[in-house]
């Protein structure tokens, strides 16, 4: 019988997902993975298992089939959490399909919930978004920060299952749920075997400069220069992906110590550092050693001047520091790039 600590991650072929399945198994877990492929890899369990030495078990399921997962979870018995990524994710694409967002964000999220119930699984860890912020009066953003509508449906449906959680964790004293609010994950692993690698044309703006730099985009929009930031272009508060997971298996570790001062927590993550599109640009010239093709168009609906984090109470009790700078995150995500295409 193992004695390791089971963990059920959705959306585990993902870009989060595989960098903090990754982190789970180096600290000794066990991983269960479910994902319906339909954003992501098959290879990339094979490229976790030349990462890591393990391959995670993987299933493919669609959570909107409650029945399906039902299967699932009453096989692999005794998981000690869940860790949820599975979610569409594109901005734009849930401002033209709002239902397909609600639909599928938020009868995954109720469906795993309920199924986890039944089979006693009370400890989840949930991918959320600073997006639940809105435009804040405040900066830098804390976790007192009042969330407000986000101004995209993605956006919203993080906020919702922020809301329908915290409703669970107050109503069942058993279920311990902790709510990461991530910044703006970039970067890739150090072995170039996973990255970002969105399907499409990106929505983020890291990969659309690797894919412009790589001659797979033919330029780079950047979206205004009159913004009220010091080269007029928005500031954001960009964290490298493996910072990032490295977040979730300390998250994971209070929960199972028995740790939470609440049921419900949240915890924001970013570097507080905030860096404008010109930096990432200008950066990216540096690590790269190349010119980037880029024009400056009209301003995007609904961006905000400036968003950056204070992470002090990830800090204070989490004991996690964000480690890597902007460079190391731009590089990383370059090799990763370069490598993905061959």
């Amino acid at each position: 019988m193992s004695s390791k600590k089971k963990i059920l991650v959705t959306g585990g072929c993902g870009y989060i997902g595989s960098h903090t399945v990754v982190e789970l198994i180096h600290n000794n877990f066990e991983v269960i993975i479910i994902d319906d492929l339909s954003n992501s890899s098959i290879q990339t369990i094979n490229n976790i298992e030349k990462i890591t030495g393990i391959k995670p078990l993987f299933c493919e399921c669609d959570l909107k089939n409650k029945k399906h997962l039902d299967n699932i979870i009453r096989y692999n018995k005794n998981i000690d959490a869940t860790i949820h990524f599975a979610a569409y994710k594109a901005v734009g694409e849930s401002v033209k399909k709002p239902l397909t967002y609600y639909q599928n964000n938020i009868t995954s999220l109720l469906n795993l919930l309920e199924v986890q119930s039944n089979y006693n699984i009370d400890n989840f860890i949930f991918s959320s978004s600073a997006t639940v912020y809105g435009h804040p009066k405040k900066l830098p953003i804390t976790e007192k920060n009042k969330t407000q509508r986000p101004f995209s449906p993605y956006g919203n449906t993080k906020k919702i299952a922020e809301e329908i959680l915290e409703d669970i964790a107050n109503s069942e004293k058993n279920f311990s749920c902790i709510s990461l609010r991530y910044f703006n994950p970039i970067g890739a692993h150090e072995s170039s075997l996973i990255g970002e690698l969105p399907n499409g044309i990106p929505n983020n703006l890291l990969p659309y400069i690797t894919q412009t730099a790589i001659g797979l985009r033919e330029k780079l929009s950047v979206f205004g220069n009159d913004y009220p930031t010091p080269d007029g272009t928005p500031i954001r508060d960009y964290i490298h992906v493996v910072d990032l997971v490295k977040a979730h298996v300390k998250a994971l570790k209070r929960q199972l110590n028995n740790q939470q001062e609440s049921n419900f927590e949240i915890f924001n993550l970013g570097t507080g550092n905030g860096y404008s599109v010109m930096d990432v640009i200008k950066t990216f010239e540096k690590v790269a050693s190349r010119k980037l093709n880029y024009e400056i168009v009209d301003r995007r609906n609904g961006d905000v001047p400036e968003l950056y984090a204070n992470a002090n109470l990830a800090k204070e009790k989490l004991c996690w520091k964000a480690e890597k700078n902007l460079e190391d995150m731009i590089r990383s995500s370059w090799e990763w790039e370069q490598k993905a295409r061959k």
